[in-house]
């Protein structure tokens, strides 16, 4: 990783906003219009209700507290690793890399929002085949860090070995 600035950043800092953007209106359609909370499911199709679900936790909603100490931490964890990524952003060359970070960006701050203003991050997609549940119930921004960090590990397992049979520069995607 270089430390020059990213040709990419500009990019990446509105792909963040948009990714952001998109899950701040999708949880004030779920929790304003839609008034998702009083109902508890909507049914979408067979496989996909919007299903209320207030998750003080981290992913799989574990280490959940809905104390205000929890909450507060895991605003500040939150905040570091969304830092570390913003500054991890700035450097990279790689293009693909830097949408990847800016997915989990965008999607970190999507949640730390939701923790500050409700105590909890707001989860409604519901992805299920019968019984089955291949995930628990999700946001935009937990899509988004998820599709991020998988990009990111896909990246650095398929292109590591190209990129290290270069001629010792890594190629900037």
């Amino acid at each position: 990783m270089s430390s020059t600035r990213s040709p990419h950043l500009r990019f990446g800092l509105i792909f963040a906003a948009l990714a952001f953007i998109l899950d701040q209106v999708t949880k004030w359609v779920i929790t304003v219009p839609l008034s998702l909370e009083p109902k508890g499911q909507i049914e979408v199709v067979s496989f996909f209700n919007l299903t209320w679900a207030e998750n003080c936790g981290i992913s799989l909603s574990m280490f959940a507290s809905c104390t205000d100490t929890t909450r507060w931490t895991l605003v500040a964890v939150t905040g570091l690793v969304a830092a570390a990524v913003a500054i991890w952003m700035t450097r990279e060359q790689a293009k693909g890399d830097v949408i990847a970070l800016a997915m989990i960006l965008g999607g970190a701050l999507g949640n730390i929002v939701d923790r500050v203003r409700f105590g909890y991050v707001v989860d409604f997609a519901d992805l299920h085949f019968g019984d089955f549940r291949p995930f628990m119930i999700f946001n935009v921004a937990d899509a988004c860090i998820t599709l991020g960090v998988l990009l990111l590990v896909a990246r650095a397992l398929l292109l590591g070995e190209k990129a290290a049979t270069t001629d010792g520069k890594p190629s900037a995607e």
